[in-house]
């Protein structure tokens, strides 16, 4: 099954952000893309400058809301915006390398700013047909 990408929904006055992918890790890349594309369109965004991302934590959902949190702390004090992510998970050590470039408002339209991922509605689970699906909603 290759089938992998992301979306958004509804929560309140928040947006909940969605990841599906073949892999787990595939599926926190795809997180990590919905929760980009709420701060800015990841299209303008060129892979320039690579950021190291290390997380661990007791679960997999914990773990996916470390890492949207790192991703979001790395936005806020460096003034990145990503754009590419790649992600390998070991039982529940997370090392992740998100690539991007400084926001710069003549070619970034900025959206809304991120405050944290939550773990509201935080779901990581094998789905069904196979694929993972790995969620939280993220306060803007």
């Amino acid at each position: 099954m290759t089938t992998r990408g992301w979306e958004h929904f509804e929560h309140g006055a928040d947006i909940g952000v969605r990841g599906f992918g073949p892999t787990l890790e595939a599926s926190f890349e795809e997180a990590a893309t919905a929760l980009a594309t709420v701060v800015a369109d990841p299209a303008a965004v060129r892979p320039l400058t690579s950021v190291a991302i290390a997380c661990e934590a007791p679960a997999l959902d914990i773990l996916l809301v470390d890492f949207l949190n790192a991703i979001i702390y790395e936005m806020a004090t460096s003034g990145l915006l990503f754009a590419a992510f790649h992600v390998t998970i070991d039982g529940t050590r997370l090392r992740a390398e998100a690539k991007g470039e400084p926001f710069d408002a003549g070619r970034h339209e900025a959206a809304v700013e991120v405050k944290g991922a939550t773990m509201t509605a935080l779901k990581v689970e094998r789905l069904a047909d196979g694929r993972w699906c790995a969620q939280c909603v993220v306060d803007v």
